[in-house]
């Protein structure tokens, strides 16, 4: 067999692998502790559990209809009614996607063509640029500032122009912890107002929010939530990430096009999954009570690093802590983030890796979805450096 001589012109070709399995490698070949990738390192409820187990026996294990089981988004039709005072038809207007990643690639393909603009800000989640360029969009970049990270409107209002047919947010966000707040809704409400502009609004950590501070969701403005779609994940909530089992809220003009791309990707979502999801989330109490869960192991995790000649930034929620490491070492993110793997056997990610431009301030990023003993050994190991 004559071997194939065509000539391949990546989509993508600046992509590597990503940081998040590079880094878990790292740390399963070091032996060490993995708090690098975001996931919990402690059980998913029994009854939840149960529930998934007890739809399989009864024989939902066949293809759910492509918009997700009606029960599920019937439910979380009436969840954003009492938690944010909005109507999202369940029929029309809600889809159950196979993780919020899938729905981010299936949004953002359905709306971005060839020489569309899309702002994003960073350090942001690594799948919205990739997407955004296979579809053949040009990104944007707005650095968010440090060492709040904050947007910084002047510049985003700079960048939009008769092009821009797209802007992300993420709040609670990764990687930082940090949140929008009113104002910076209001903002974006002002600057997109009179324009075909959408928006995607990632709110996957949005039960993950410390102090007792409010989601502020893009639903909550009546104008902003004209042109945006919502993205969620049920496995960041129920601490579930391997089921890959998310959804999506938009209007019903938005939604058609969302629907189009998504019935070509995955068609549908797990069907066991979206049954025992759509009644174990009828107990408000299964993800009411998470920011005080996680600001929790956020404080156990700093508190153990008091003592330590790491400076610990902020985080107003999500499950991901930032270290400032530039007391110890002047060494570039990734290269500080190996030699702590493999000399003191604790697994974080670079911050750097979040931007576009390997932007360095000397941060790592590490998951406190962890147990407490986990959290607790990494601090002790990190205080002696």
């Amino acid at each position: 067999m004559e071997s194939f001589k065509g000539n391949i012109v990546s989509k993508l070709p600046q992509t590597e692998t990503s940081i998040f399995a590079v880094m878990s490698q790292l740390a399963n070949e070091n032996n060490a502790i993995n708090l690098s990738q975001g996931f919990p390192d402690f059980p998913v409820s029994k009854d939840l559990i149960e529930l998934v187990n007890y739809y399989m026996r009864k024989g939902e294990n066949q293809y759910a209809p492509m918009p997700g089981i009606q029960p599920l988004r019937q439910g979380l039709s009436t969840l954003f009614k009492e938690r944010y005072d909005i109507s999202y038809d369940a029929e029309k207007e809600i889809n159950i996607t196979a993780g919020a990643t899938q729905a981010l690639f299936s949004t953002i393909s359905a709306f971005i063509r060839d020489g569309d603009e899309a702002i994003i800000f960073e350090p942001a989640y690594d799948s919205y640029a990739p997407a955004i360029k296979i579809n053949g969009g040009l990104v944007k970049y707005s650095s968010l500032q440090f060492p709040d990270f904050g947007i910084n409107w002047e510049e985003t209002a700079r960048l939009i122009t008769n092009r821009t047919r797209l802007i992300i947010i993420n709040s609670p966000h990764n990687p930082t912890g940090s949140i929008l707040k009113k104002d910076d809704l209001l903002m974006l409400q002002r600057l997109t107002s009179g324009t075909d502009i959408i928006v995607i609004s990632d709110e996957v950590y949005e039960h993950l929010i410390f102090e007792n501070q409010k989601h502020q969701s893009a639903c909550l403005f009546p104008e902003l939530a004209k042109r945006t779609l919502v993205i969620g994940s049920f496995g960041k909530t129920f601490h579930a990430t391997g089921w890959k089992t998310g959804f999506i809220l938009a209007p019903e003009k938005l939604m058609k096009e969302f629907r189009k791309v998504h019935q070509f990707t995955v068609f549908a979502a797990n069907t066991p999954i979206q049954y025992a999801l759509a009644d174990y989330m009828k107990d408000p109490e299964h993800y009411l009570g998470l920011g005080s869960f996680y600001q929790q192991k956020r404080d156990v995790f700093a508190e153990n690093l008091k003592n330590s000649r790491f400076k610990v930034l902020p985080a107003q929620g999500t499950y991901f802590q930032l270290l400032d490491y530039s007391a110890i070492s002047e060494q570039k993110e990734m290269d500080f983030a190996k030699w702590l793997v493999q000399e003191h056997k604790v697994a974080a990610i670079p911050v750097s890796s979040f931007y576009h431009d390997k932007k360095d301030h000397k941060l790592l990023r590490f998951c406190f979805a962890k147990q407490e003993e986990t959290l607790v050994n990494a601090a002790e190991i990190l205080s002696k450096i």
